[in-house]
């Protein structure tokens, strides 16, 4: 295949085989910036132990990576509509496997937690086109399909994470879980910039002002709650919170006044994906509120070593995967939202039975087979909620779509991870709490998804 073939861009998708290999680099890439968005979780009490800070605080590893993400991903995607979307995704790689490098490194939680910042910035570059560039790689008639397959990764990813870093953890120590990534990020930079789809801009413009009221409403408001969860009420926080507050109000005036507005409420306005929106983002808090919770109360409150936990875990991406192909496959069906709200209604009362059922010390493979079946739930999910979030929207608003899907997400992982941290910092509460609480967010989902 020669160079010029390479970089044609057709409207309806890549021919085979550039298709397959172009999804390979993008799909690696994708899995490693969600994934790494959730590996830290199981390696939380290492890191507490290893550098002698509280459990409370050392959720911080987490939080950075997730703030830098939500800060990011509208402005980027906005971007990537001006720049093309295979330029921001390059960039991100590179920064991503870089700042790996770095992580692995770090002395103390201060740098460590600053380079997941410059790492979760990377991530929101891939993230942030990704699903704009799956409407070029997939034929839109099996743009469906594409999307169902893409859930697989994303969740996958997600619900991997901690299994992985299981297995790492009982190998070497927690630095491993970055290291990995320069080779996998290596592979995918190459298949990428060698196959992926060299899409041009759609748009010569960008509204700076907007980007920058972006970030400091997202950064401001979650480093106030992050604040809050942390440390309690501080001059500092509600410093945060009076700049996010600001910043967001005129960005909310200046996005009803654009036609391509960095907050697209040009497709929030439309009732399917307004709805899919704001169940994504209960999901995710809900999913996320146990992959953090889960661990702690497995290894500190049920005495299992880490090792073992990567394995009760392990249900949970293999379920998923099993599952979102065929429901991405029966994602255009009138009834894909009565399968979504069913799908989180089982995750939920998963959840909240195993809460209860923690009291009372139950072997290992008990929690193993609830967390295979909330990755049947979510498998069940994911696809046509996203089918419904990518595929709706005007190919020419793909970058809007793709970065408020996103921004959902992410911003649905960071809820779930401050709901988590802040029950671990009260004993009264605790893990089985947040349980609990991951519960009543996947219901609240489930009503959304049942509504659109």
């Amino acid at each position: 295949m020669n160079d010029a073939a390479i970089n044609i861009v057709s409207p309806d998708g890549l021919p085979m085989p550039r298709r397959h290999w172009a999804l390979a680099g993008l799909w690696i890439g994708t899995a490693m910036s969600v994934m790494d968005a959730s590996i830290m979780n199981i390696a939380l009490p290492t890191i507490s132990r290893d550098l002698a800070v509280s459990s409370a605080t050392v959720t911080w590893v987490v939080t950075a990576y997730q703030v830098a993400i939500v800060m990011a991903l509208l402005p980027i995607a906005a971007l990537g509509e001006r720049l093309g979307y295979h330029r921001i995704y390059l960039s991100g790689m590179v920064l991503f496997i870089i700042v790996s490098l770095g992580c692995a490194f770090a002395q103390g939680l201060e740098w460590l937690a600053s380079l997941r910042f410059l790492q979760g910035l990377g991530a929101a570059m891939m993230m942030g086109v990704n699903g704009a560039q799956m409407r070029y790689v997939w034929p839109r008639a099996l743009l469906g399909r594409g999307i169902g397959y893409n859930a697989v990764v994303v969740s996958s990813a997600a619900a991997a994470g901690p299994p992985l870093a299981g297995f790492l953890l009982s190998l070497a120590d927690w630095p491993w879980l970055f290291l990995v990534n320069i080779p996998t990020g290596l592979l995918s930079l190459f298949l990428v910039t060698r196959f992926g789809p060299k899409t041009p801009p759609v748009t010569q413009s960008f509204d700076w002002l907007s980007a920058l009221l972006n970030v400091l409403m997202f950064g401001g408001l979650f480093l106030a709650a992050s604040e809050v969860v942390h440390g309690g009420l501080s001059s500092w926080g509600i410093g945060c919170a009076s700049v996010g507050g600001t910043a967001g109000i005129f960005l909310i005036s200046r996005s009803r006044r654009n036609d391509r507005p960095m907050i697209p409420f040009d497709l929030i306005k439309i009732k399917p994906m307004r709805l899919a929106y704001c169940a994504s983002i209960c999901a995710f808090a809900a999913q996320m509120c146990m992959l953090v919770s889960l661990p702690f109360l497995l290894e500190e409150q049920l005495a299992i070593d880490v090792g073992t936990v990567g394995l009760v875990l392990l249900p949970l991406p293999i379920s998923l995967a099993l599952t979102s192909p065929v429901a991405g496959r029966l994602s255009d069906r009138h009834w894909a939202g009565l399968m979504s709200a069913i799908g989180l209604c089982l995750a939920a009362i998963v959840m909240g039975t195993l809460a209860m059922l923690s009291a009372t010390a139950p072997p290992a493979f008990i929690f193993a087979i609830g967390v295979g079946l909330c990755g049947v739930g979510y498998g069940l999910f994911q696809a046509p909620n996203n089918n419904v979030m990518l595929r709706t929207a005007p190919i020419e608003r793909a970058g809007g779509a793709a970065g408020l899907q996103a921004t959902c997400r992410q911003f649905g992982q960071t809820l779930g991870a401050m709901i988590a941290a802040l029950a671990l910092r009260y004993a009264e509460l605790g893990a089985s709490s947040a349980l609990l609480i991951a519960a009543g967010l996947a219901f609240i989902a489930a009503a959304f998804a049942r509504a659109r």
